[in-house]
């Protein structure tokens, strides 16, 4: 790869996140990469019915669904106070009930989210045929600090053909590299790149080095599998579904150009049925949602 210093990416970075800190949402694993567990769920469910109302919602609405996907009522409680601890949630109390509405900084989270997540199409539209190359070695001994990047950098795209290189067709990831490589605490002995493919082996072989395709595509496979057809009669059940397993999936896939991925890649496939399976599903869960929070009224 032929390699000049990295320059700041064209972007805007106004103040997206309001009072919380940019680096708390970006790097957080509770919530950024949190997507497993009772608080992914939470996520989902606010991301998918809460944030197009910015209406608050009842402490019982988050019961009922959460209950619908097998979260009991202790620890659909504990998930949201956490969530208010951390200052994403905003709570009210009204007679005997709690409302819950979204803080104005994971407003602005959850919007950005939607637009990853809604318009993850499984691959990178637009690509100049550069490449974002980060160096960053940890000691075999500071085994935290080579985990956190690791994962940081992975959520990120980032894929690793050798120990200590890291690569990504994103080349305006450089501003939360550099937040990963501070947070890790190897920033000052880092160097970062922004490079081109000018010859050598097969670019096909580094892609496999760098990224596990097998893993991703088997992934993809199960999605279609599961979401080719309504997984639950229930509405708002089989639209979380989809949408948190989608969610997942859009960490799990670099989305990489369409000339770097092997013919056919079925996450194409999985992102069309996604949009049309939501299209049809969406309207019914979100008047169930609907429905669940009125009678808290």
């Amino acid at each position: 790869m032929r390699s000049k210093a990295a320059e700041p990416a064209d972007r805007d970075t106004g103040d997206v996140f309001g009072t919380v800190s940019e680096e708390r949402f970006v790097l957080s694993r509770r919530y950024a990469m949190g997507a497993g567990g009772v608080r992914g769920l939470l996520i989902t469910v606010l991301g998918e019915y809460v944030r197009p109302t910015r209406q608050a919602a009842p402490t019982s609405a988050f019961i009922d669904v959460l209950g619908r996907l097998g979260v009991d009522e202790w620890a659909c409680r504990q998930a949201l106070m956490r969530a208010s601890k951390d200052e994403w949630l905003l709570s009210k109390r009204e007679g005997r009930y709690t409302w819950w509405r979204l803080s104005p900084a994971l407003g602005r989270y959850l919007e950005h989210g939607a637009e990853r997540i809604f318009g993850f199409t499984a691959t990178q539209p637009r690509w100049d045929r550069r490449w974002l190359q980060v160096l960053a070695r940890v000691p075999e001994t500071n085994r935290a600090a080579r985990h956190l990047l690791r994962t940081r950098m992975q959520w990120m795209s980032f894929g690793n053909p050798a120990p200590g290189i890291w690569v990504t067709t994103r080349t305006d990831r450089i501003k939360e590299a550099e937040l990963a490589l501070d947070e890790a605490g190897v920033r000052e002995q880092a160097q970062i790149f922004l490079c081109e493919h000018v010859g050598g082996g097969d670019l096909p072989v580094l892609v496999r080095q760098a990224w596990n395709l097998d893993e991703i595509s088997q992934a993809y496979e199960e999605f279609v599998a599961e979401f080719s057809s309504p997984s639950s009669s229930d509405p708002i059940v089989r639209v979380t579904r989809m949408v948190h397993a989608w969610r997942v999936l859009s960490r799990l896939d670099p989305a990489l150009p369409v000339e770097l991925l092997p013919e056919g890649w079925i996450g194409i496939r999985a992102a069309k049925l996604f949009q049309r399976q939501r299209a049809r599903w969406e309207p019914a869960a979100t008047r169930e949602w609907a429905r669940i929070s009125r009678e808290a009224r």
